[in-house]
């Protein structure tokens, strides 16, 4: 059978939908006489009427018996509970017991979630597909970004030493004061012929550094950093691998890590750009999960090319030779006991003796 250059556009498009959530691979399948578990409350159990959703199997990121078919992020509460942001599941939470589902019949925001975080008070929010969803402990509120400007589809989720969120969207940047939303106009910089993945006003990801600065990385024009009075630009003119950034991350030196679509990994300490990957020491280039561990190591991932550590200047790659599964890791977690946590293509997975683990129901949690 011959192929078409329509039909080979067409699969490309697809594959790159899947791979940033815009679309779920497959539908998913009812099981009859089985529910979804909602709340938990004091050890009990409460179900929704709506039965659990069953993924059939997905060519592209299905593993057999995995929780999931993508995960995107992590969050261990102070309570210790474990919450999991998907693709497909909406929200997984694990509270040292037993995991849960919670669907969208128990209030939360439909579709993928792209940022999870846990306030002074305790309360965790989520940002999804379809607006920020507030866990109180209780009960699941999802509420919508109204300032007029914004849509719903939350793409980062940042809150400040203030209390404000900031909120990043496919149209911009929104406020939330814990009462309204309110658009916060974050100017770009000006890139000639922008390579632009999803929508030029998208925010992938936000950072707000120990120093104050907020960085705010756009789809295909690099970061604009607002100081609390005015707005400056980093882009490839300026030193930066890439104007597509997925993700952006401070250390405990106060050093700003960057990770990009096509450019790959670098450091920026204020001046200079250490660019890793043109300097040969990581593979590949599409870099994201970024996150520094209790001991000073940063993690983070490589699309094709697994997982890498570094431990000062030096980096140490996982992937097949350490059984790691999936060529997708999106986030990357350490828990209160020190275990390492990796989400991403096919569901959730941990590091034990050098050595990756794929974790199903039953495990393994400890």
């Amino acid at each position: 059978m011959l192929v078409t250059q329509t039909q080979m556009f067409r699969f490309a498009l697809v594959v790159v939908l899947l791979i940033v959530g815009v679309v779920d691979p497959v539908p998913a399948l009812e099981a009859d006489g089985q529910e979804s578990w909602a709340f938990v409350e004091e050890g009990d159990i409460q179900t929704s009427r709506k039965p659990i959703e069953i993924p059939a199997v997905d060519p592209l990121f299905f593993i057999d018996g995995q929780l999931c078919r993508h995960l995107r992020r992590m969050l261990q509460d102070r309570s210790g509970n474990l919450w999991f942001g998907t693709n497909n599941y909406d929200i997984m939470c694990y509270n040292g017991d037993s995991l849960r589902y919670f669907p969208a019949a128990d209030g939360v925001g439909k579709g993928r979630v792209t940022g999870i975080l846990e306030d002074e008070e305790g309360k965790v929010w989520f940002g999804t597909y379809s607006g920020l969803t507030m866990f109180d402990g209780q009960n699941f509120t999802t509420l919508a970004v109204d300032d007029k400007v914004n849509n719903n589809e939350i793409w980062s989720l940042t809150r400040s030493r203030d209390g404000t969120f900031r909120i990043g969207t496919m149209q911009g940047v929104s406020r939330f004061d814990g009462r309204t939303f309110t658009s916060f106009d974050v100017p770009k910089a000006a890139v000639e012929d922008p390579t632009i993945i999803l929508a030029p006003d998208r925010v992938p990801a936000i950072l707000e550094d120990s120093r104050g600065n907020v960085w705010f990385a756009f789809d295909g024009f690099g970061i604009t950093k607002w100081d609390g009075e005015s707005f400056t630009f980093l882009t490839t003119e300026s030193g930066l691998p890439d104007n597509n950034v997925c993700d952006l991350m401070e250390d405990s030196r106060g050093d700003i890590w960057i990770g990009t679509m096509f450019g790959g990994l670098c450091r920026y300490d204020g001046e200079t750009f250490t660019n890793f990957t043109e300097e040969g020491l990581i593979d590949g280039v599409e870099v994201g999960g970024l996150y520094e561990d209790s001991r000073g190591r940063v993690w983070f991932a490589v699309e094709n090319h697994g997982v890498y550590c570094c431990d000062g200047d030096h980096f140490k790659q996982y992937y097949k030779d350490h059984d790691l599964p999936t060529n997708g890791i999106l986030c990357i977690m350490e828990d209160n006991t020190g275990r390492m946590w990796f989400g991403g293509w096919g569901g959730l997975f941990r590091l034990i003796v050098d050595k990756f683990v794929s974790v199903t129901r039953e495990g393994p949690w400890e």
